[in-house]
Parts: structure tokens; sequence; C-alpha cells
């Protein structure tokens, strides 16, 4: 099964500056990306290093390249759809060739504004353990036996949340829980 825009057994011509660019953005169309990702992008497209490196420029220029941006907008894509634990988000971050220095600084901006409230989304990571409990449990109510509670909390932890803080939203969620049947009775 052959893709349109592949070409089976023969070599692709090299491409020219204007092609690096359409490939690109063609690639940027669907997402914002990383310069790793979009160099490993080009170089498969058989992009000489020289014009890899001076493309990316251009679009670092235009504002298209943005490594710290990419790691603000992903985070941000992951505590408004799929709440995670920052260790998970840094982990996925890095995968995407986010470089360590980027994640350091971002992470010492979220530590000297911790309370920023970006239009609902969590300012902090126990707020984020929170949502990311509430939608593994979709409604149902906290389980009472022990086993499966530590299977929530390893959920938890899953998703990049560290142990201190999945037992301070366990015990919180167990106590709303505990007030919610008092109140019934």
């Amino acid at each position: 099964m052959s893709g349109a825009g592949r070409r089976s057994g023969k070599e692709q011509p090299a491409l020219d500056a204007d092609g690096a660019m359409e490939v690109a953005a063609r690639f940027l169309a669907t997402r914002p990306r990383t310069r790793w990702e979009l160099q490993r992008r080009l170089r498969r497209s058989a992009v000489s290093e020289e014009l890899i490196d001076s493309t990316l420029g251009r679009l670092a220029a235009l504002g298209y390249v943005d490594d710290a941006g990419f790691a603000r907008w992903w985070a941000e894509q992951r505590d408004r759809h799929s709440p995670r634990g920052r260790r998970l988000v840094d982990a996925e971050l890095r995968q995407r060739g986010v470089p360590r220095d980027v994640l350091e600084e971002m992470r010492g901006s979220e530590l000297a504004e911790p309370a920023l409230d970006r239009e609902g989304l969590p300012a902090s990571e126990g707020e984020r353990a929170r949502l990311a409990l509430a939608g593994h449990l979709r409604g149902r109510p906290l389980p009472d036996d022990r086993k499966a509670l530590q299977r929530v909390g390893m959920y938890l932890v899953r998703r990049g949340f560290d142990p201190e803080t999945v037992r301070s939203t366990l015990r919180s969620a167990t106590a709303d829980a505990d007030e919610a049947l008092d109140a019934e009775d």
C-alpha cells in the first residue's frame, strides 16, 4: 500500500530552499513542532544539512520554531485535555527534542509564578491530580477497598504524579467522599 505522496523505489530529487520551506510548512500545518522534529522531517525529505539549518533559522525568525513556546503549548494542551504530572509532561517534551535547559527554565518560571490561572486550567500539581482522578473515575465513587484504592493511586503515578501528590489527592478525595456520606445521613 503506497501513499499518494510517496515515490516507490525512486530516489527523491534534492530539494531547494522553497521545497524545504514547503515541506516544513506542511509539517507545521497540523500542530506546532520542535526544532528537532522539523530537523528530522527535513532530513527524511533528503534536504541538505546547510539547507536544513537555513530553513530552521528562517522559520525561527518568522516565529514558527520556538521550543520554549512549544513546551508551554504542549503543557497547556495536557492540562486542558488530559491532565498529567509534570514528570510525564517533561518526559514527553524530551521525547520531542525539547532541550533540557528549556525544560528547566519552564519549571523555574512555573515555580516563580505558581498561581497563574490560565482560563480555568489547573494552577498546581494537586489540581492536575484531582482532575486526572475525576476523569479516571468518571462519576463513579472512590473505591473503599484498599487494593482498589492502591490501583487508583498507581494510575495517578503512571500519569506522572509524584507519590506525595497522589497520597494527598487520595486523602482529600476520601475525606470529600466521607463528608458527602455524612451529609446524606
